[in-house]
């Protein structure tokens, strides 16, 4: 690893050679992600790593290797893709304790694998809706909003908190008429549900799926077909709601019943509606903000769970739309 500065070492011994060994990953390869993270060096002897560097990353460094020691000891696996979240929560608090966020399982899928939140923003969403019946998230892609709003729904269901979970978003590009394009109606709507169907499937067995929806315990529906109807006892999930209309907007609001819980899910810089069309999302965050019992979680790259490129992408977009915007100012 390279060795970037001198300024400070420290060294911290784990006093498990086993864990010490899957906390390190093979050939090292954790503390090569950490080291890099921070500019540091870190050099392992048994199961003592030496820290080099700065004296602030390599007190961050340590702060990361304590606390996801902690959590091998407590039985929560530790991945790769850990390592980048616990250096991102980290280095943007270093108070945070990873313990009361990565622990937090909102539900175990199929396959045994734990869903928990990855950063604070996610944990407090994750408490929202578990204390709120109306919850936004609101933010770029790749932020775990839809994705943790379905395990709950999913976990919900399974405890039998309610008796059905109903999925949700707005078929803009078929102007929600559906008419226009081929085959029947499981066709037609299809491409605009299928990312909901995923997630789905990433959490319970096909065939269970395939179960619930032919009994009616699961309905992944476009937003048109919501209308008119009282939903009681449901976990409702809203997509994509920067592509809905004021109108439809409050039409879904609206039909919200008793013990049922909404969240909806959006991000308000990829609305996809004709210009002359006001989205239902930037003005309900406008309209309802200060009305008990309504909660907006509002998400940033920072919180972006998918592939490290992604967030990358947003601030290079972010940076580029920032030009536009002056651009056009100084014109």
């Amino acid at each position: 690893m390279d060795d970037y500065s001198k300024d400070s070492q420290v060294e911290q011994s784990f006093d498990d050679v086993n864990m010490s060994r899957q906390l390190f990953g093979d050939h090292n390869k954790n503390l090569k992600k950490i080291a890099d993270a921070l500019a540091i060096t870190l050099n392992v002897r048994g199961n003592t790593v030496s820290i080099t560097g700065d004296s602030i990353s390599t007190d961050l460094a340590r702060n990361i290797l304590v606390q996801l020691y902690g959590l091998l000891k407590e039985g929560f696996p530790v991945y790769p893709r850990d390592i980048d979240h616990a250096i991102k929560t980290l280095s943007a608090d270093d108070r945070v304790k990873l313990k009361d966020i990565f622990m937090d399982t909102v539900y175990v899928t199929a396959t045994k694998r734990p869903i928990t939140p990855k950063s604070p923003v996610q944990k407090e969403y994750i408490d929202a809706i578990r204390t709120h019946d109306i919850v936004f998230g609101v933010g770029p892609a790749g932020t775990g909003k839809t994705y943790l709003a379905m395990a709950m729904a999913v976990a919900a269901l399974s405890a039998g908190d309610v008796s059905r979970i109903i999925l949700t978003r707005p078929a803009v590009e078929a102007g929600e008429s559906l008419g226009f394009l081929p085959g029947d109606l499981a066709e037609k709507v299809d491409p605009y549900l299928r990312p909901l169907y995923d997630a789905l499937h990433d959490m319970m067995h096909f065939e269970k799926v395939a179960a619930l929806t032919e009994r009616g315990a699961i309905e992944v529906a476009p937003l048109a077909f919501m209308r008119g109807r009282t939903l009681n006892n449901a976990f409702i999930i809203l997509d994509e709601a920067q592509n809905t209309t004021s109108e439809q907007m409050k039409m879904f609001l609206t039909r919200i019943g008793f013990n049922s819980k909404a969240v909806i899910t959006g991000d308000v810089t990829q609305v996809d509606l004709p210009r002359e069309k006001t989205s239902g999302l930037i003005e309900t965050v406008r309209i309802l903000d200060n009305i008990d019992g309504i909660r907006f979680i509002t998400f940033s790259k920072d919180d972006v769970v998918r592939h490290r490129l992604v967030m990358k992408i947003i601030s290079a977009y972010e940076k580029s739309d920032l030009q536009k915007a002056n651009a056009g100012q100084n014109q």
